[in-house]
């Protein structure tokens, strides 16, 4: 029986909100043999809806109880030959997928791609937090999906930090990560958003080596700009402008016991990705 192989390498770009994947992108879209489109892929979700749907036809598991080897590598080959139709507009090998959730796949993702490769972009907390507050004081008048605009300040910050918070959800899935066995976290390359807009030229030279790709030199101060993924999903508040040149953002000033709180809380977080702080 023919086994179906997903036929680009794919770069999974994930991590947390307002942590610099958007501008990952559009970096790693200036690299000769890599097509990023940037904006956020619905392939993940699709990939767990079929998931979800086939494990409750009965169809398939009746013939899964028959053969299971067989039947199973016919999902194998449905779910790769998926992938590969997904990105069959391009003729690069390298190809550029961003979605959040793919925080949470990375055992899926390893079995139906073994040579994956995932970016997962951090960036310290409280900026996370003073960046989405800005937005939010720019656009009073629109509540978040989720309805936090009528809090106050901290209760929306506890809000957005919680387990099913915009921020909290994710941050879950890393800190769930550093739990996997080394194989998987061989697949993992976290991006630093602060080094990536400090030292962007350094930080995409050092993840061509990690993807053994020809180095690829580019001008911070003249990057290619692409029309932005919709911004109306978020109500405006986590935007996803391009910039024609690298601009590290301004410090947001955050209230103190918002910030004393997320280091106490987050304290494995800070001791992994930021322990000068």
């Amino acid at each position: 029986m023919s086994n179906i192989h997903i036929n680009k390498r794919l770069i999974y770009v994930t991590g947390l909100p307002r942590a610099g994947s958007t501008f990952l992108c559009q970096l790693l879209g200036h690299h000769p043999e890599i097509y990023s489109p940037g904006h956020s892929s619905p392939l993940c979700p699709s990939l767990n809806g079929l998931r979800h749907q086939l494990s409750d036809n009965e169809f398939l598991l009746s013939q899964l109880d028959v053969d299971f080897e067989k039947v199973y590598q016919r999902l194998l080959n449905a779910f790769r030959g998926f992938i590969n139709g997904w990105f069959a507009e391009s003729d690069s090998v390298w190809v550029v997928d961003k979605n959040r959730g793919w925080l949470n796949q990375l055992e899926m993702v390893y079995h139906l791609d073994p040579d994956c490769r995932m970016l997962v972009c951090v960036r310290e907390l409280g900026q996370i937090y003073g960046s989405v507050e800005a937005q939010h004081q720019k656009t009073l008048l629109l509540d978040f999906p989720d309805h936090l605009a009528n809090l106050s300040r901290y209760a929306r910050a506890d809000k957005l930090f919680g387990n099913e918070g915009v921020i909290g959800t994710p941050l879950k899935s890393i800190e769930n990560l550093q739990d996997i066995d080394n194989s998987l976290q061989s697949r993992l390359y976290y991006v630093v958003f602060e080094h990536l807009m400090a030292e962007p030229v350094l930080v995409m030279r050092e993840i061509y080596q990690w993807l053994n790709l020809p180095e690829a030199p580019f001008d911070p101060q003249q990057l290619e700009v692409k029309a932005h993924e919709s911004d109306s999903y978020y109500r405006f508040k986590y935007q996803h402008k391009t910039y024609s040149s690298c601009q590290p953002p301004a410090r947001h000033s955050i209230p103190q016991r918002i910030e004393e709180e997320l280091k106490k809380n987050f304290a494995w977080f800070y001791q992994t990705f930021y322990p000068g702080i």
